[in-house]
């Protein structure tokens, strides 16, 4: 074996140790939980871990919290780059800790924080799915359903606290990519006077759009137990109901991250219904999906892929 040879064995082996863990998104998670990114930034600078532990809420004692463990915890994160680190002189032991580019995106009161999504994607009912890719590969079935004993849709039907972590996590979402596309497809909204966001969560998308276009006549429809719990946005209509049976009457059907939900039978049903209430001279569906690009270099293609796998282990859909 020549070296060229050795040496890309030694990389192989390198990334499967990588791609065995979780350690990445569940140290994310835990700075999430204690909140550091917001500790740091309240402080105004980098601070050292003894300051943020002082600073962790929800602890009656910071004495009993495990420094160790934090210590280890952070060195990880340091080293993934979502925390910077430093020492504060010459031979001084004792290492500060900022914000980087990445944890600001972790902030609670950044309004493009991603911080709900975090906490989403690692909650236990959606990481135990994931264990059971192999038996749905050889059996099919639905990953969420084997786990949890019913689809992802109805078990935030039953659960408060379930349906406001994933309406958290989607809305926060919805901000980010709103905010592309109110840039990128401003032109199409344009002689839209009334838009049905079908999905549409808690309507914060929604309202991105109401703010940039307040002629347009908005409804935020959704099943009942979510917009049940959705805050009050001027300007936008709450309609409950199920996009299987009927939709309301709009120029424009506008879905987000709604069709990679489902199977390729069931959103032709979907696009059926939009076909009955739009018109047919001047309506239009406005879909927001990821576009898979198996082979490309942009910085979120990778992340395509990821979600793609996301609807395996949680929906019946695929990206």
């Amino acid at each position: 074996m020549d070296a060229k040879e050795a040496e890309a064995e030694l990389q192989g082996q390198a990334d499967i140790w990588k791609y065995m863990s979780f350690a990445d998104s569940m140290a994310l998670k835990c700075a999430v939980e204690l909140r550091i990114a917001d500790i740091i930034n309240l402080h105004g600078g980098p601070m050292t871990l003894s300051q943020i532990v002082a600073r962790i809420p929800n602890t009656d004692d910071a004495l009993s919290l495990n420094f160790s463990y934090l210590t280890r915890i952070m060195r990880l994160l340091v080293r993934r780059k979502i925390y910077s680190a430093h020492q504060t002189s010459e031979g001084d032991e004792e290492t500060m800790y900022g914000l980087t580019s990445s944890s600001k995106w972790l902030l609670h009161d950044f309004k493009m924080n991603r911080a709900p999504m975090v906490l989403l994607e690692a909650h236990p009912l959606l990481v135990g799915p994931w264990h059971t890719l192999s038996q749905c590969v050889k059996d099919g079935g639905l990953a969420f359903e084997k786990v949890n004993g019913r689809e992802i849709w109805d078990f935030a039907s039953e659960s408060p606290g379930f349906n406001k972590l994933f309406n958290d996590g989607m809305a926060c979402t919805a901000r980010i990519t709103m905010n592309a596309i109110l840039c990128e497809y401003k032109d199409g909204f344009g002689s839209v006077r009334s838009l049905v966001d079908v999905g549409g969560g808690t309507g914060s998308g929604l309202a991105e759009i109401v703010e940039s276009f307040p002629h347009i006549k908005c409804i935020n429809f959704d099943l009942p137990h979510v917009v049940a719990t959705t805050p009050i946005y001027d300007g936008i209509t709450y309609v409950g109901g199920g996009m299987f049976q009927a939709i309301p009457n709009a120029d424009a059907v506008f879905m987000k991250w709604i069709m990679h939900d489902w199977s390729d039978e069931i959103c032709v049903k979907i696009l059926k219904n939009f076909r009955k209430v739009i018109s047919k001279e001047t309506g239009k569906v406005i879909i927001i999906d990821v576009v898979l690009e198996p082979e490309g270099n942009d910085l979120f293609d990778d992340t395509g892929l990821t979600f793609d796998l996301v609807m395996i282990a949680h929906t019946s859909g695929k990206d």
